[in-house]
């Protein structure tokens, strides 16, 4: 399984036009489902008037959460072709939200669809797409006898200190990437009166 996952770096926007409709797309790097609506909320409030407001997103580090919302579009003709361009550049952690307002023309089902699939591979093109690790992270406490041993083992491995105290007893919070945790927590466990606990 892999331990990498792309997604954007930061939030982007574009404007898309079909015959007379105005689609304006809205892509953001997100981490829950909170921040999702958060977003949601917020272009539904600037953009009131708008007919639709079509989603997809997803989660995960290999997308395992997902949806994809028509917002009254005809079935299956805007969130799911916004969810298919996730898909096909595999980005994940990603919202993109497409607000239609309806120019009097009517684009039929196939119309639409290639609408919501370009104005999202649109988006996407303007967006930096990032590379992330999957991360785990561990709790070590230690005595301060057992610092330098389990300096070491940092100056070795190189995890991220998220946190760190030393005082009679010594504490950090490492992060490191999936795939060379085992070797972390093997190194660790074998420090003298040291404690590990990996975080969830």
């Amino acid at each position: 399984m892999s331990d990498s996952f792309k997604t954007i770096a930061a939030p982007a926007e574009t404007t898309y036009r079909q015959l007379s409709s105005k689609f304006l797309v809205y892509a953001y790097p997100v981490e829950s489902e909170a921040e999702i609506k958060e977003y949601l909320d917020a272009l539904r409030k600037r953009w009131y008037d708008a007919t639709h407001h079509c989603y997809a997103w997803r989660l995960g580090a290999h997308g395992e959460q997902f949806r994809a919302n028509d917002d009254g579009e005809p079935s299956s003709t805007a969130g799911k072709p916004i969810l298919g361009q996730l898909l096909s550049q595999e980005i994940t952690n990603c919202l993109v939200v497409v607000v239609r307002y309806f120019g009097g023309t009517k684009l039929g089902v196939p119309g639409l669809i290639a609408a919501y699939k370009e104005s999202t591979a649109q988006v996407l093109d303007v967006c930096t797409i990032i590379e992330k690790t999957v991360d785990t992270v561990v709790d070590v406490s230690f005595s301060y006898i057992a610092m330098n041993d389990v300096m070491r083992i940092v100056k070795d491995m190189q995890p991220k200190i998220l946190d760190q105290q030393f005082d009679n007893l010594c504490s950090m919070t490492l992060s490191i990437r999936q795939s060379e945790s085992e070797q972390l927590l093997g190194r660790l466990e074998k420090v003298e009166g040291a404690t590990i606990e990996v975080r969830e």
